[in-house]
């Protein structure tokens, strides 16, 4: 006889639970329950804090402020302070300290002889220098001659800014003395999920606190003020090195805040790292001669760029993510079962057996025949 209709689509399959005395499908089941516990109190709870709401986006306010003194003898015996050897004077995220530097003073605009060390300034002959070329990497434009440099060399006369910048780099540090300076980082966080706000620096009436304490983690921690030549060894450098010619230092600021907690344990993290080493720039200041000649000085700065960046997440107690965490941890219960099943059934030796006692037709008892009339 033919099938109903619709086939097995009006079947309904319930489950049927079979004891199985299978000591390693039963250990293995043991262990993927186990391995889902663990999953649970120990990665989800404990490492994660998978009950917690998070807020991984707080709004970052920052300030920084360099303090110190140093004397150069280059160019003339002078006093730099903190406002001639940081920029931005007012920084935030990002600020330069000059550490070392090479003064060309008064140059005038007019011709000269072009350095030795530019190659395309080099020449033999008038011809060597066509009238009007700029020099490549040089230091102005030719004006057709070639004129002894020294006994040794000759190079092309330009029209530029003269002397020809100094490109002889002290053989000492002449700012020795900014390894002392201090960087002041006030930075302050805010979590708006749970419109919450700390800064890392010690709420305190007393004005002399941040101009006597410097950063310690254990003894300072809400002293956010960092001596210069600390930050450079604990980004793995020595301070005499990198000054020399520069570099660039990262400065990460990280906040790790459980507000389950008080706030008072909520504290950033600092870590230092070196980004890049030969950092320089030039800058020039102008004034009048008495002869109403324009005149500068030039400075070739060294120094040690700070890039300040704040990462931060807070996170608190909250029934959703518990929820959802659970519910996973669950249905990892429920996948133990299920791989146990598909051992029993396609692995095992017995599995024509399992299959036999898993799977089975119940069909409704047959009507009984009419009475004979």
């Amino acid at each position: 006889m033919p099938g109903p209709p619709c086939g097995s689509l009006l079947d309904y399959k319930t489950a049927k639970f079979s004891l199985t005395r299978n000591r390693r499908v039963g250990l293995l089941h043991r262990l993927l329950q186990l391995s889902a516990l663990g999953y649970l109190l120990g990665w989800v709870l404990l490492m994660r804090k998978g009950y917690q709401e998070r807020d991984a986006a707080p709004r970052v306010a920052m300030v920084t402020k360099v303090k110190g003194a140093a004397a150069a003898e280059a160019a003339g015996r002078r006093l730099w302070d903190a406002a001639d050897l940081t920029w931005p004077p007012q920084g935030e995220n990002v600020l330069f300290l000059v550490t070392n530097f090479i003064a060309t003073i008064q140059q005038a605009q007019g011709t000269c002889p072009e350095s030795p060390s530019v190659l395309d300034g080099m020449c033999t002959e008038d011809a060597d220098c066509p009238m009007g070329n700029p020099v490549v990497h040089g230091n102005g434009i030719k004006t057709g001659k070639c004129l002894m440099f020294n006994a040794t060399c000759s190079t092309c006369e330009i029209y530029g800014w003269c002397p020809v910048e100094n490109g002889t780099l002290p053989r000492k540090l002449l700012l020795a003395e900014t390894e002392n300076f201090t960087l002041f980082i006030k930075n302050t966080v805010h979590f708006t999920k749970f419109n919450f706000s700390k800064c890392n620096a010690l709420q305190t009436t007393d004005p002399s606190y941040f101009k006597t304490c410097t950063y310690d983690p254990i003894f300072n921690p809400s002293c956010p003020v960092f001596r210069v030549r600390d930050m450079v060894e604990a980004a793995g450098e020595n301070f005499g090195d990198l000054a020399l010619l520069g570099g660039s230092i990262r400065v990460l600021i990280e906040w790790n805040c459980d507000l389950d907690h008080a706030a008072a344990q909520c504290q950033p993290q600092y870590s230092f790292s070196l980004q890049d080493t030969r950092y320089n720039f030039r800058t020039a200041s102008y004034y009048w001669g008495s002869q109403r000649q324009l005149y500068r000085n030039l400075l070739k700065l060294y120094g040690i760029r700070f890039e300040v960046s704040v990462h931060g997440q807070a996170g608190k107690f909250s029934i959703v993510p518990t929820a959802v965490s659970f519910g996973t941890s669950i249905a990892f219960f429920g996948a133990a079962t299920m791989v146990c099943d598909l051992v029993l059934l396609y692995l095992d030796a017995k599995a024509d057996l399992y299959w036999k006692e898993k799977f089975e037709e119940a069909k409704p008892p047959k009507g009984k025949p009419e009475a004979a009339a």
